[in-house]
């Protein structure tokens, strides 16, 4: 399976926007399985609420990635790092 943080950094057009994503439903997939047995699985948020909670934080506390250098432009990038950030931000 490929890295996804390797996937996002190679996101510039809506081709790899897309392969982005069916990585990272492969990997929501695996960690469910995995999570079905263990009580931690690889994602922070695990409902969608949580997953769009967390992406939407990421969002506004962030203006979008601007104050972590992203230039906060709606870009297939700046969307594949919303929808990357509903995984990891607490």
């Amino acid at each position: 399976m490929p890295d996804l943080e390797e996937l996002l950094d190679e996101v510039k057009d809506m081709n790899s926007f897309f392969e982005f994503v069916r990585a990272l439903i492969k990997d929501r997939e695996v960690s469910a399985q995995y999570e079905q047995n263990n009580p931690f699985g690889y994602w922070e948020n695990v409902t969608i609420e949580s997953y769009l909670d967390a992406a939407l934080s990421w969002a506004e506390t962030t203006r979008m990635g601007k104050t972590q250098g992203e230039n906060g432009e709606p870009s297939w990038r700046t969307f594949a790092e919303f929808l990357y950030t509903g995984k990891i931000y607490e």
